[in-house]
């Protein structure tokens, strides 16, 4: 897991606050992994030394210029994930955004065992944490996989408009029986939780239910 997040530039900052995170794994390094997903704990992308100079962490965590964070925002080339740490500083400063512009959905299951996880982003990339703490990561160049996370976030978009933004902070990870939706989107998080039938009911909820265990089961069963 320490490779991982070499490779993906981030390291454990020991300035971020814990007050917000959650800890659903037994692994420390899970843990990150899961807060990490949700983008909304800015502090928690430290960078590597050798990615320091991007420019999106020189905007976010150096400079902090409301015209390049915004940007960086509306930049459909830019990381989907990073898109929403820029959103994010934008409101935590006064700065006007777009409404329920989507770009991620994080679908939590509790089973027997622990917690699945899967996240699927606008830009294509996927994050999955099984039960046991196991991870996928999924990059561009994998076009089943990327063209599922996206069809996922454009299929819950419409959704927004029904249920509006999370006022409080993120939610610990859902008890057993239930299914969490959490949409990552401009303006912030919105929620939506019921029992797994339920929602797969819902004509709302339900094909994104069924999208998002499309695209888990595709995860599964292709290597990455």
């Amino acid at each position: 897991m320490k490779k991982i997040l070499q490779a993906l530039g981030i390291t454990k900052r020991k300035s971020a606050s814990t007050e917000t995170l959650h800890n659903p794994y037994s692994s420390h390094e899970t843990n990150f992994m899961y807060n990490l997903l949700f983008c909304d704990t800015p502090g928690l992308f430290h960078v590597s030394e050798d990615s320091s100079s991007e420019d999106w962490h020189k905007a976010l965590f150096v400079d902090q210029e409301p015209s390049r964070i915004r940007a960086i925002a509306v930049n459909e080339k830019t990381e989907s994930r990073i898109r929403l740490l820029a959103y994010n500083w934008l409101r935590k400063n006064n700065q006007s955004v777009p409404k329920a512009n989507l770009m991620g959905v994080v679908v939590e299951v509790p089973l027997e065992s622990g917690l699945d996880t899967l996240a699927a982003y606008l830009d294509g990339r996927v994050r999955y944490i099984n039960q046991t703490g196991k991870m996928t990561i999924v990059e561009e160049g994998y076009s089943n996989l990327n063209s599922l996370a996206i069809e996922l976030v454009k299929l819950a978009s419409p959704i927004l408009a029904q249920i509006g933004p999370w006022d409080n902070e993120r939610l610990a990870a859902p008890e057993a029986g239930s299914i969490r939706l959490t949409f990552l989107a401009s303006d912030g998080l919105y929620f939506g939780e019921g029992p797994f039938q339920a929602l797969q009911q819902d004509p709302l909820a339900g094909p994104i239910v069924d999208k998002a265990v499309e695209l888990l089961q595709t995860v599964v069963n292709e290597s990455i």
